[in-house]
This record gives C-alpha cells, sequence and structure tokens, in this order.
C-alpha cells in the first residue's frame, strides 16, 4: 500500500492505495465521489473525465499514485453552498442530461473548453465535447447548454 494525499473540491484526502488502483476507482470507492463514473475504462467514452492540476483528464487512466498532490475537481465540486454552477444549470435548462452517465464527463469538459474559449461557436464546441460521448441526447441539447452558459458568462448579469 502507498499512502496518496490529494486535494478534492477543495479539501485534503489522504488514503492508502495499492499502487494498481486507478484514480477513477480511487476517487470513486476509496473517497466516495460518486460522480466520477467509470464506462469504458479505456479513456475513449470521456464518463470519468475530471478536472486535474487545472486541465481535463481521463481518471480510468491513471492510477492514483501518479496524481499524489493534485488538485482534483470533480462533478460534486462545481456546485457552491447547494446551487447549481451556471454551466450546471443550463445544462438542467436545456435538457443536456438524461440518464446522467455522461454528464460529469461533459462538465468537466466544458468546464476546460470555456476556460480556454469563452465564447466558442457550436463547431467549436461539438470539437471541444468530440472526445465524450453520450447515447441518450444526440449532443444538440448538450451543445445549446454549453452556448448558453457561455453567453450568459460572457453577456454579464
Amino acid at each position: 500500500m502507498i499512502t496518496v494525499t490529494l486535494t478534492v473540491n477543495g479539501r485534503t484526502y489522504r488514503a492508502d492505495c495499492e499502487p494498481r488502483r486507478t484514480l477513477a476507482d480511487f476517487l470513486r470507492h476509496d473517497l466516495g465521489f460518486t460522480g466520477v463514473h467509470v464506462g469504458c475504462e479505456h479513456g475513449v467514452c470521456g464518463s470519468c473525465t475530471i478536472t486535474l492540476d487545472g486541465a481535463s483528464a481521463r481518471s480510468c487512466c491513471l492510477l492514483a499514485v501518479q496524481v499524489d498532490g493534485a488538485e482534483i475537481v470533480t462533478i460534486e465540486g462545481l456546485a457552491s453552498d447547494g446551487e447549481l454552477s451556471p454551466l450546471q444549470e443550463s445544462f438542467r435548462k436545456h435538457h443536456g442530461l438524461q440518464c446522467g452517465f455522461c454528464t460529469p464527463g461533459m462538465l468537466a469538459t466544458a468546464v476546460e473548453l470555456l476556460k480556454e474559449n469563452p465564447d466558442p461557436t457550436d463547431a467549436e464546441i461539438r470539437q471541444g465535447i468530440s472526445g465524450n460521448l453520450c447515447r441518450c441526447t444526440g449532443y444538440q441539447f448538450i451543445v445549446d447548454a454549453i452556448r448558453d452558459a457561455a453567453r450568459a458568462t460572457t453577456d454579464g448579469p
């Protein structure tokens, strides 16, 4: 066992884990962040995407011991004081989620997209989320949600 220390959603956690334990399993099963979803276990579907030291990362393709000392944001860290973030609210408003399985990864990807490009076109949004698979929505509602969240952020209150 190896001791791993991570800051997750602003709180520091220290726990022992096996060297072969994926970050996704460590976050989900050891630390209780069940918003980290595991789909393909190969980094293809994007459902395990989290923010790692400010950039999106596939948590199923990393070992927990590799990211010792890192700062991580999961879907649980996007809301503040029980209030959805503007992006989460936009997903709700535009029905950008159905079964919800891809939603945590889509949100993590969208956070990074909007950080890098605060006013993306629909084509840029589609390109930005192209590494995340959704089997329910057909993507249009997700694109609408991200576009609306970007406009709300750039247009002001």
